[in-house]
C-alpha cells in the first residue's frame, strides 16, 4: 500500500473535513493525494439573428466575466486546499479543472492515468452530471479502479468480490489487490453461474480464489441464485450478510451513439451508498 498515489476527485463544496480526512488516511499509509478539483464552466450564452445564410451567433457580454469569477473561485479553493494538505504533513498536489461537462471525463481520464486509484468525494453526488462525467473517465479510460462511499481512513478487513470470470471483474480484483492483501477475510461472491469451460469453469470461482491465496489473502468461494432479482440487489444484499467493508467488481457499460451508458448492474451499485464499492473495467 506504500508510495501510492490517491487520484481524490473533488469540487469547490468539498468540505474542509473530507479533504482533511483523504489527507490524513493518505499520510498514514505513505500515500501521495492528488486533489483533482472538478468545475463545470459556465454555459456559453448564444443568441442568434438575422436570417440564414446571412444571420450570425453574438456572444453574451458578460459570459468573460462569468468565466473569470468562476477561475477566480477556483483558484481560491487550490490555495485553501494546498494550505489543507500542508496541515495534514501529506505528500499531495492540487489541480483545478475547470471546463464543459463533456470533457470533464477527459481531464479526469488523463490525471488517472497517472495515479494508482482514484477516491469519489461523497459530496460530487450533488452534482450529477460531474459524478457521471468523472466516473466514466475513470472507469473507461484509464486502467485504474474508483472507490466510491464510506469513510478515506476506514479499514478494509472484510471484502466481498462480486466475481464472474470477466474482465472487468479480473481488473477491479488487481486493482483492489492492496486491500484484499490486508484483509482478515475475503468471499468470492459467483452469482448464477454457468458451470461450463466456455463460461466460469466447472468450479466458478475457485481460481481466482487459488491466485488470491498465494498473495496471502484468506479466501472463501460462494456460488448464490438470484432467484430472478436484480444481480445489484442480490450483492448489496450477500455483501451486508457478509458484514463487508468493501465490494469489489467490474464496472460495465457500453455506447449508444457518442453517449457513454452504464450497464444497470454498475449504474445501481454506483448510486447506492450503503456500501463502500472499489470499481474497475
Amino acid at each position: 500500500m506504500n508510495r501510492r498515489t490517491v487520484l481524490f476527485l473533488m469540487n469547490s463544496d468539498t468540505s474542509d473535513a473530507m479533504i482533511s480526512e483523504a489527507a490524513e488516511a493518505a499520510a498514514a499509509q505513505q500515500n501521495h493525494l492528488s486533489c483533482l478539483l472538478l468545475a463545470a464552466a459556465p454555459v456559453l450564452p448564444m443568441n442568434a439573428y438575422g436570417a440564414l445564410p446571412y444571420g450570425g451567433i453574438t456572444v453574451s457580454d458578460n459570459w468573460g466575466e462569468q468565466l473569470a469569477e468562476a477561475q477566480t473561485r477556483q483558484q481560491e479553493r487550490v490555495d485553501a486546499t494546498e494550505a489543507l494538505l500542508a496541515r495534514s504533513n501529506v505528500s499531495g498536489d492540487v489541480r483545478s479543472v475547470i471546463c464543459a461537462t463533456v470533457d470533464i471525463k477527459r481531464a479526469v481520464s488523463l490525471s488517472a492515468r497517472v495515479s494508482d486509484e482514484a477516491v469519489l468525494a461523497a459530496n460530487l453526488r450533488d452534482k450529477q452530471d460531474i459524478m457521471r462525467e468523472a466516473v466514466y473517465g475513470v472507469l473507461f479510460h484509464s486502467p485504474i479502479g474508483l472507490r466510491l462511499n464510506g469513510s478515506a481512513s476506514q479499514k478494509m478487513g472484510r471484502i466481498f468480490v462480486a466475481w464472474d470470470s470477466s474482465e472487468a471483474a479480473a481488473a477491479a480484483v488487481h486493482a483492489a489487490l492492496p486491500y484484499l492483501k490486508d484483509a482478515q477475510e475475503v468471499v468470492i461472491g459467483c452469482f448464477d453461474p454457468v458451470m461450463t469451460a466456455e463460461e466460469n469453469g466447472q468450479d466458478p470461482g475457485t481460481a481466482v480464489a487459488a491466485w488470491l491465496s498465494h498473495h496471502g489473502c484468506k479466501v472463501t468461494v460462494s456460488q448464490f441464485p438470484s432467484g430472478g432479482r436484480a444481480i445489484s440487489r442480490c450483492i448489496q444484499d450477500r455483501a451486508q450478510e457478509f458484514g463487508a467493508d468493501l465490494v469489489v467488481m467490474g464496472g460495465y457499460g457500453h455506447a449508444r451513439i457518442l453517449e457513454a451508458v452504464f450497464g444497470g448492474t454498475t449504474r445501481s451499485m454506483i448510486e447506492q451508498t450503503d456500501l463502500p464499492v472499489l470499481l474497475a473495467h
